[in-house]
Formats: structure tokens, sequence, C-alpha cells
């Protein structure tokens, strides 16, 4: 049987603004000036998605957040803009933000912050053993508090280049999709071929968190 693994996501409150504090920014750069940020760096309390929240009508521009991964490696990410009162994350979890930079001219006003929905932040991701024969992967999760969570997989190579990211998938069955409370994947397991496993928080309010524990089993050759 392989050693199990255990990951955790709790993170702290979040801030709409504790990046950037509401603003009209000229000459394309946001200035950062929320509470999470020193010395021009956010760092956030865990690695997580980014919000932007329009004060106008800013879905014909840009906004491009760089800064940094959970392992301290570059990151950068665009996404589209958006009209108030939608709100726009990240797909990446940024550890820290070293700028943000909008394309165009801002409607309005803008903040930058964390998000506690709508995809709040996901885990690390689980490499599984891909020589294991049979496969049998058997994964529960432990909630505290007030929580929304989906553990999501992965065929992709997780060393791939710098910047490729993985392509992600639901467990089928809902088993462990969408859930608030303690779960396994007794009902849908894993008996097919894998590369990794992570958990997302689609919603929290803190101080909820979930633990992840992930066992494989078969002859590992």
């Amino acid at each position: 049987m392989g050693i199990p693994r255990t990951i955790s996501l709790a993170p702290a409150a979040a801030s709409a603004n504790n990046i950037a504090q509401s603003q009209s920014p000229g000459a394309g750069v946001i200035t950062l000036n929320g509470s999470t940020v020193s010395g021009g760096v956010a760092t956030l309390d865990i690695a997580r998605r980014v919000l932007i929240t329009p004060g106008g009508a800013d879905s014909g521009i840009t906004y491009t957040v760089t800064g940094t991964d959970r392992y301290g490696v570059a990151l950068t990410e665009t996404v589209q803009g958006v009209n108030n009162p939608s709100t726009v994350t990240t797909t990446q979890d940024f550890k820290t933000v070293t700028a943000v930079t909008h394309s165009g001219s801002v409607a309005s006003t803008v903040t930058v912050g964390t998000v506690s929905a709508s995809t709040a932040a996901s885990s690390e991701w689980v490499a599984i053993t891909p020589t294991a024969n049979p496969v049998n992967i058997g994964i529960y999760v432990l909630v505290s508090g007030t929580v929304s969570y989906t553990v999501e997989y992965t065929y992709d190579d997780l060393s791939a280049p710098l910047g490729t990211f993985p392509t992600v998938f639901n467990i089928s069955g809902g088993s462990l999709t969408s859930k608030a409370a303690t779960a396994d994947s007794q009902a849908n397991p894993f008996n097919f071929p894998i590369s990794a496993v992570r958990i997302t928080l689609n919603s929290y309010t803190a101080p909820g968190n979930v633990k992840m524990k992930v066992i494989q089993s078969g002859a590992f050759s």
C-alpha cells in the first residue's frame, strides 16, 4: 500500500480590497496598497485566487496579475474584465502579487483582493504513482465549519514546462463534488490511471477548512 498523503486548506477571511484598495488607476498600473501589501508586494495567507471588482463597465479591457505561486515560482495570468456588479477571479492560485495591470482605461474604480466564494483556492496537487497495478485510490475529506469543496484530478504531467497548467476534471457521480460535509470516494472510487488529485474550496466562511487524505494501493513497480 502506498503512503497516505494529507493536505489541508484553511484560508483566512477573504477581503475584496486587501491587495489594492478602491482607486481609479491610470497608466495601466493598479497601485498595490491593501492590508496584505508590504514593500510593494502583497503576501497572502495561502496560495489562493485573486479577485478583481470593477466599479463600472470594464468588459472591454483585460487585467494581468503577476506574482508567484505557492512554491515561489513566477506566475502571471490575464483575465477578461467584467461590468459592475460582476466580479472576476483568476483561475490560478497566487501566494504573492507583485503587480496588477490593465489594458485600455478603467471605466470607474477597481479593487483587488481575495475571494471566499466562486472558487476561493485550490490545494497543491498530490501526485499518484503511475505504475500501480491495479489502480486503487481512496480519498476522504474531513470538514470543519462552513465550506463547499470539490476533489479534482488530472491526467496531465505535473512536470510540464512552466506556465502549462493541468486540465482539471471532477469525479463523476458527484461523491466529492460541491460537498459541504465530511465524505469519501467510496461511491465513485478511482480505479483508473490518473496523474494527480487536489481539493478546491468552492466557497467558505472563515474559519471553515478542509483536510483531504489520499491513499493509493496496489503493487508498485
